[in-house]
């Protein structure tokens, strides 16, 4: 694993974003015809149904199904900073990215652009680690300590720590750990963490890059996101424009229903899953390591959002968000009357 390790609050591939983005930021695009997906993705095992989907042609086949020839095209960013500014700018058409991104473009462009999400991609739960042998709780961390997340404020993991913060030491010191955060990708925080020796030495991650951390022996979670979130919870999902689920009905439906059938498929099989990660991601990692991640009890790969609307009426009392959510509905398109979420 390479060792690229910028001490900066600004993602790697953030200065990729923004001259990707720098001509379109002044003037966004229009809307993309019937048959065009765009779609961005992020690093980690819980964007596992966009890589069947993608591995598998299913965006496609759905799209055959409601009688168009979909072109789908995919682009890499790191952080939900980078990716609400391809959605916002027209650079892509569906954004993926956490929770806490999604709540905070939805905020933003209410009554404008009204971006919502389309689906979760499942539950899985995201580790708080560190190689500081003092660290045990979060009441242990001091200024000497740097934890590494995909986007400092903005990330879903940014969120969990504000939250975790008010839950431990008062809502009102909910930003008590903000000072401490740096915005790296998940591997090289997880290579910083794992080789020590950087003034990185604690990472919020995701799937597989905490599992790698823990198993190298050198380091240990400090908390789960499932301990803040006081079970399960969605904590990435997929979002899109208002004005793109109208004008393009077909490629939406055909978007959804393939991550419907994704998530079966990796039901079905999830060895089979865990190899399709390992190809579509071009990974090193043992398949057994990530077959590990999918077939635990606390994963699961429900399109329908599970236990969001708690961090969303959190942002809102730290004013986060200015718009105060009394459903996951609100931030959600519902595409059906029995649409099930919470």
């Amino acid at each position: 694993m390479s060792l690229r390790l910028p001490f900066t609050r600004r993602p790697l591939m953030l200065g990729f974003a923004a001259s990707l983005l720098a001509g379109l930021a002044v003037a966004p695009q229009a809307a993309q015809a019937e048959g065009t997906l765009r779609i961005s993705e992020q690093f980690g095992v819980v964007y596992l149904l966009l890589h069947v989907a993608r591995d598998q042609g299913l965006i496609e086949k759905h799209g055959k199904e409601e009688g168009v020839d979909i072109k789908v095209s995919w682009t890499k960013l790191s952080g939900g900073a980078a990716v609400n500014e391809a959605v916002l700018s027209g650079a892509v058409d569906v954004g993926s990215a956490g929770l806490g991104p999604l709540l905070t473009l939805w905020d933003r462009t209410r009554g404008r652009q009204n971006v919502k999400a389309v689906a979760g991609l499942g539950a899985f739960p995201y580790y708080l680690v560190t190689n500081n042998p003092a660290v045990k709780t979060l009441a242990d961390f001091t200024a000497k300590d740097r934890i590494a997340v995909p986007a400092v404020t903005v990330s879903v993991q940014s969120r969990f720590l504000q939250y975790a913060a008010a839950q431990a030491f008062g809502e009102q010191n909910w930003n008590r750990l903000e000072p401490l955060t740096v915005a790296v990708p998940h591997p090289d925080a997880a290579a910083a963490v794992i080789s020590g020796g950087t003034e990185i030495d604690s990472h919020f991650a995701n799937p597989p890059f905490q599992e790698q951390e823990l198993a190298s022996g050198k380091v240990h979670r400090v908390l789960s996101s499932y301990d803040v979130m006081g079970g399960a919870n969605s904590p990435t999902l997929v979002f899109v424009t208002e004005k793109f689920r109208q004008d393009n009905p077909k490629t939406y439906k055909a978007f959804r229903e393939a991550l419907i059938e994704a998530g079966q498929i990796i039901a079905k099989d999830k060895a089979a899953a865990a190899r399709t990660y390992i190809k579509v991601e071009n990974s090193k990692l043992d398949p057994a390591l990530v077959q590990q991640i999918i077939e635990s009890p606390e994963v699961n790969f429900d399109t329908a959002p599970q236990n969001t609307l708690k961090l969303a009426q959190f942002m809102y009392r730290i004013g986060a968000i200015r718009n105060q959510p009394s459903s996951w509905q609100d931030y959600f398109f519902v595409d059906a009357p029995d649409q099930q979420g919470s």
